[in-house]
């Protein structure tokens, strides 16, 4: 196995790792603050994630880029120089952004709720824990930039180290500080809150320390690399930046595309429904069961499913350039099966299960409330994991451009959508409004993938009709096991019904997709037991 590929392997693992414990540990910490304090998680979040994605967004990756293709050349002196002159530019940019949220915390805190106190969270609970996340921001750019330069040397190990450690520490000092605030000391949700929205902060140092580390243990290598550097072109600091951006461009639109419709969330959810004579305190954990519980739950499967889907990405990058049309359609198909074959069930499934599931894992006390948006909202992890896998397709057919009107056109019809919706349906105005927005979105992507590729969807087509009539049989033998185990009267039971379920359903998927060929038709590849038995 090449050095790459190993390094590929691990960073893919270690990234993976990272955004499932980010994903999971919501179902400790939601039963630790309640929805009161996942909202208030929320308010802070949002705003952080959207200006920490404009401001390191792709950063990494252009980086390396950058980096590898200059040491490809012996001129080891252009990666240096970008990584000399870029931690300054990122660590201005960094408190620039922390700056910026800090002072913006009270109007943001005034737009997302227009009242003090009552049962909800005040507008000094929002400040404070916009204003404790915000400190991050000085860290993680400079992070980000140190992590592309290590993988510019097809070194992929600081970066899968660091992402682990950052996010152990982060969620580890969130569930330990939340418990000993609330369990042991008797204090307040939104004391809770802020130390685990600071978390973050502490987890981007931690990070930062394992970079360093390996900094210092590889500097003498690279002091020699760079002594026995051959300078190609005599690059300017304005032409680094000028190439590192184009590189960036192309990964901002995917990665902004939750944020920005978790934001319109943010700023209509709470008060169009406080219009609607929700107190503060529901209005809220509505916002908190969509935008934080319920998504975080639907992006598990998400993130399995694109994870796998994704990496075939460089091999249709690879098809498309060398102009092999044949191999490039297969490539295409293979992808749009997986990330459907993984995602569909999964959906499919938690909407069926999402009053036990909801149950099981935060309690009775909100299972109605809880269920009832879960439900709603757990057919939305096809259309994340659908524009995820089509944008990401576009940058392997080298139109990656086209993945920001896409995102531009779903957000604008989201913007455009959530309220009047709302104001109709309630909460699933806004599930509704999020679908509407990513269809447009995936409808595009998928005429420019037929555009520029002469792809067909034919054989798409038939596997996806296979999968939803095996996902409808699976979705019928849940509720007649679920109908057979009877009501829920306590957790243990809401437990037992989402274990029969899974079991049952996936059962049923499984041997459909096993008889049909399906299953060895889409991973016969990757699993050699299937492999072999053909």
């Amino acid at each position: 196995m090449s050095r790459l590929l190993h390094g590929t392997l691990i960073l893919s693992a270690a990234t993976f790792f990272s955004k499932f414990i980010g994903l999971i540990f919501v179902i400790p910490f939601t039963n630790l603050v309640e929805e009161q304090g996942m909202a208030l998680y929320g308010y802070a979040y949002i705003p952080y994630t959207i200006l920490l994605s404009i401001s390191t967004m792709g950063v990494p990756l252009a980086v390396s880029k950058f980096v590898s293709k200059y040491n490809a050349l012996g001129d080891y002196a252009a990666g240096r120089k970008l990584l000399k002159s870029g931690l300054l530019v990122m660590t201005l940019t960094g408190t620039l952004a922390f700056v910026i949220l800090y002072m913006l915390a009270p109007i943001l805190a005034h737009q997302i709720i227009d009242e003090k106190g009552g049962q909800g969270n005040s507008i000094e609970d929002i400040t404070l824990v916009i204003r404790m996340v915000s400190t991050a921001l000085i860290v993680v750019p400079s992070m980000s930039l140190i992590r592309g330069y290590f993988q510019g040397f097809q070194s992929m190990g600081p970066t899968a180290v660091s992402q682990v450690i950052e996010q152990i520490v982060r969620i580890v000092f969130i569930l330990v500080g939340s418990f000993v605030v609330i369990n042991l000391m008797n204090g307040e949700i939104t004391t809770a809150v802020a130390l685990s929205t600071f978390a973050a902060t502490l987890g981007a140092v931690a990070g930062l320390a394992v970079l360093i580390w390996y900094w210092i243990k590889r500097k003498p290598h690279l002091d020699k690399m760079y002594r026995e550097s051959k300078p190609v072109a005599d690059i300017s600091l304005k032409d680094i930046y000028k190439e590192t951006i184009k590189y960036a461009i192309p990964f901002v639109a995917v990665g902004l595309a939750i944020p920005l419709y978790q934001m319109v969330d943010q700023f209509t959810i709470v008060n169009t429904l406080k219009k609607m004579d929700y107190t503060l305190k529901e209005a809220e954990s509505v916002f908190a069961i969509i935008t934080q519980i319920a998504h975080k739950l639907v992006m598990i499967p998400v993130s399995l499913a694109t994870a796998l889907a994704l990496t075939l990405i460089p091999v249709i990058t690879k098809s498309f350039t060398q102009n092999d049309d044949e191999i490039l359609h297969k490539q295409i198909t293979q992808t749009f099966q997986m990330v459907l074959f993984l995602t569909a069930p999964a959906a499919i499934g938690l909407t069926v299960l999402a009053y036990p599931a909801y149950g099981a894992l935060f309690g009775l006390s909100s299972m109605e409330t809880g269920g009832y948006y879960l439900q709603w909202y757990a057919p939305t992890a096809l259309w994340f994991a659908m524009f995820t896998v089509t944008a990401a397709i576009l940058q392997g057919l080298n139109q990656q451009r086209y993945a920001f009107i896409s995102l531009s056109a779903g957000f604008l019809a989201k913007l455009i959508l959530n309220k009047p919706l709302l104001l109709l349906f309630g909460g699933t105005g806004s599930v509704i409004a999020t679908d509407i927005g990513y269809t447009l979105s995936i409808l595009f992507n998928l005429y420019i993938i037929k555009k520029y590729s002469g792809f067909s969807f034919k054989w798409v087509y038939r596997r996806t009709v296979l999968i939803t009539l095996f996902c409808a049989a699976m979705a019928v033998t849940v509720m007649i096991v679920s109908a057979l185990l009877g009501e829920t009267e306590t957790r243990l039971d809401t437990i037992i019904k989402l274990t029969a379920g899974i079991l049952s359903g996936g059962a049923v998927y499984v041997f459909l997709s096993h008889r049909s060929g399906l299953l060895n038709i889409i991973l016969g590849d990757r699993i050699p037991f299937l492999k072999r038995r053909k």
